[in-house]
C-alpha cells in the first residue's frame, strides 16, 4: 500500500474515532442531566457507560475474528452505521431501559472498527511508522475530549442533553460519507486461521501487556467516569465551567498522546511508568486545590496530560507482543480496555454510593499499583527475550 494511502486511512480513521468516542464517553459530561431527567442516582446513570464498555469487552474478540474475513472498508461503514442509528434514536429520549439497549447496539462493532482501521493504516509499514500511524488513529480519543465532548456538554448546559446525540450523529454521518468516497476497497487477501490468532492468548508477554492495559485504564476510569459530577459537587463548578474543564482536559491529552506516540516505540517501559504515576499524583493535587477555578484548572490540565495516552499505551503493549496477529490483538486491546472502563466505572460508582463523591480521585490508586506490577512483569519478559537473542 502506498504510504499516502496509509496516512489518509489513519486520518480518516481518526475522524471516525472522534465520532465513536464522543458517543461512548460524551455521556460523561451529561450524566448529571440524564440522572435528573430519568430521576435516578448517578451510579445508575453510570450504567450507560459501563454497559457500553462491558458489551465491547464480551463481544469484541469474537466479532473481530468473524469480521476479519471481510472487506475492511465495509466493516468500518457497518460499524459507523450502527453508531449513527444509535445516536439518531437516542435523540428522542426513550425510556431508560431502551436507552441502555441503544448503547449496546453500536458497541458490538466498536472493536471491529478500531481493529480494521489500524490494520489498514499500518499495512506494509515499518514498526516505528506503525506506532506513529496508530497514534494518529488513537489520537482521535484525545481529540474527541478536546472537541466534541466539551462542545456537546456546553450545548447541553444551554439547551438540552438530547442535542449531544444530534451533534455526535452528524459527525458519524460525515465520516461515513468520507469513507465511502475516499477509501478504496480493502478485501482481506490473507485469511488467517482462528487457531493461529488464538495462540497469542497463551504468550506470557501478551498476557502481561493485557494486564498493563486493563489495570491502567481501570485506574483512570474509577475517577474519569464521574468527571462532571465530581467537579460539580466537590469543587462547585457550573455545567458550563465543567465544559471548559473538559476542553482543557482533552487539549492536554492531545499533546501528551502526540508525545507518547513518539516515545513508546523507543522507551515503552519508562514512558508507561511516567504516565501511570498520574494515578497517584492527581488525588493529592486535588486535595490542595482551593475554591478558585484556576487551581482546579491546573490539576485538570495535569490530569489530562497523564491520562491522555492510556489507550495508546495499551495498544503498544499488546500489539507489540503479537505482531503476527495485529487485528486480533487490537480487538483484545479494545475489549480489555473497555473492560477496564466498565470495571473502573462500576468500582468508582460503588465507592461514591457508599462513601460520597469526595473519594472519587482516590479510588483508582489500587489499580495503579497493579498496573505497575504488570509493567515490571512485561519488562522482565522483554529482558529475557533480549538476553536470549544475544546468546
Amino acid at each position: 500500500m502506498d504510504l499516502s494511502v496509509n496516512k489518509r486511512t489513519a486520518y480518516i480513521g481518526c475522524l471516525g474515532v472522534i465520532g465513536i468516542i464522543s458517543t461512548e464517553f460524551g455521556v460523561i459530561g451529561i450524566l448529571p442531566q440524564i440522572a435528573e431527567y430519568y430521576n435516578i442516582n448517578i451510579g445508575t446513570a453510570g450504567y450507560l457507560l459501563s454497559i457500553f464498555a462491558l458489551t465491547i469487552a464480551l463481544t469484541g474478540p469474537f466479532m473481530v475474528l468473524y469480521a476479519s474475513k471481510f472487506d475492511k472498508k465495509k466493516i468500518m461503514m457497518y460499524a459507523l452505521g450502527l453508531f449513527f442509528i444509535s445516536n439518531f434514536l437516542s435523540i428522542f429520549s426513550p425510556p431508560f431501559w431502551l436507552l441502555m439497549i441503544l448503547r449496546i447496539l453500536p458497541a458490538i462493532l466498536h472493536p471491529a472498527f478500531f481493529s480494521m482501521v489500524i490494520a489498514a493504516a499500518t499495512k506494509d509499514t515499518s514498526p516505528q511508522m506503525q506506532m506513529r500511524l496508530t497514534s494518529i488513529i488513537i489520537g482521535g480519543i484525545a481529540l474527541a475530549q478536546v472537541t466534541l465532548i466539551p462542545f456537546t456538554t456546553f450545548i447541553a448546559s444551554i439547551y438540552t442533553w438530547q442535542l449531544s446525540y444530534v451533534i455526535q450523529g452528524l459527525v458519524i454521518f460525515i465520516t461515513l460519507v468520507i469513507i465511502y468516497k475516499f477509501l478504496p476497497s480493502m478485501p482481506n487477501k490473507e485469511i488467517k486461521s482462528f487457531k493461529n490468532q488464538l495462540s497469542i492468548l497463551v504468550r506470557p508477554k501478551f498476557i502481561a501487556g493485557t494486564a498493563v492495559n486493563l489495570f491502567l485504564i481501570t485506574a483512570w476510569f474509577c475517577s474519569y467516569s464521574y468527571f462532571a459530577d465530581y467537579l460539580s459537587k466537590a469543587k462547585g463548578l457550573s455545567t458550563q465551567e465543567i465544559s471548559y474543564m473538559l476542553f482543557l482536559f482533552g487539549a492536554m491529552g492531545v499533546i501528551s498522546n502526540f508525545l507518547a506516540g513518539r516515545l513508546l516505540g523507543k522507551y515503552m517501559t519508562l514512558t508507561t511508568l511516567f504516565f501511570i504515576t498520574g494515578t497517584f499524583l492527581v488525588p493529592f493535587a486535588f486535595e490542595y486545590t482551593n475554591g478558585s477555578i484556576l487551581s482546579v484548572a491546573l490539576v485538570v490540565g495535569f490530569w489530562g496530560i497523564m491520562y491522555g495516552p492510556c489507550f495508546l499505551i495499551g495498544v503498544g503493549h499488546m500489539v507489540s507482543a503479537a505482531p503476527d496477529a495485529k487485528e486480533f490483538a487490537n480487538s483484545l486491546q479494545t475489549s480489555f480496555g473497555n473492560l477496564g472502563v466498565s470495571l473502573g466505572t462500576a468500582t468508582g460508582g460503588w465507592f461514591i454510593n457508599h462513601y460520597g463523591i469526595l473519594i472519587t480521585p482516590w479510588v483508582g490508586i489500587g489499580f495503579g499499583v497493579l498496573a505497575i506490577v504488570a509493567i515490571f512483569w512485561r519488562a522482565r519478559l522483554d529482558s529475557r527475550v533480549f538476553s536470549r537473542t544475544l546468546q
